[in-house]
């Protein structure tokens, strides 16, 4: 394998991570999204990954990405979802990191950044969202959470977006976003990070 520049991999690094985040807010529209922009030559994935512009694949994506958002302004269903989500956008996230990374690297190493980065990188959105959504459930008893997945919906794609056009954004809002819902979470919890000194 040729030896790959710094110039391919920071770009790659934050476009996984952007893609990841997406797929922490909804599982099946970033794979839709970017099988569709791999179909048109506007993203490159490795070739192990090329599955995800094919047409099978894109059905599947695009009924399944119906279904997410149709299902997700549903009260109470949109809870069992979100049960469901914490398991399938961390796996989402992954593939569609591993899929970049395929572009630069073989695939068993894009598959173990897929999961390395991917994965972890879901679960900041995922539980921003969870955050969210328990007040709103508190605070409306629910009344306000399909409004919320409306405006979930619509940080998805525009994340999406950022995170192709711009990755190295996408990525620094991404981190921020962690830095900030981790403070949170020490806040609510009363813990702090423990010291490795």
């Amino acid at each position: 394998m040729a030896a790959v520049s710094w110039t391919e991999v920071i770009p790659a690094v934050a476009l996984a991570i952007g893609l990841a985040a997406c797929a922490g807010l909804r599982a099946w529209l970033p794979l839709l999204l970017t099988g569709a922009l791999v179909r048109a030559d506007m993203i490159e994935v490795g070739s192990s990954f090329s599955f995800i512009a094919t047409n099978r694949a894109l059905i599947l994506f695009g009924l399944a990405s119906v279904f997410e958002i149709v299902a997700d302004k549903v009260p109470a269903v949109d809870h069992a979802l979100d049960v469901i989500g914490t398991v399938l956008r961390p796996a989402a996230a992954a593939v569609l990191a591993a899929s970049v990374f395929g572009s630069f690297a073989d695939p068993l190493t894009a598959v173990a950044l897929g999961v390395a980065v991917g994965a972890p990188t879901a679960l900041v959105p995922h539980a921003g969202k969870s955050l969210l959504r328990a007040a709103s459930s508190a605070l409306t008893a629910g009344v306000a959470n399909p409004v919320i997945s409306v405006l979930e919906d619509l940080i998805a794609v525009a994340l999406f977006v950022l995170a192709v056009l711009l990755p190295l954004l996408a990525a620094g809002l991404v981190l921020l976003t962690a830095y900030l819902v981790a403070g949170r979470f020490r806040r609510w919890f009363g813990g702090s990070v423990p010291s490795t000194t």
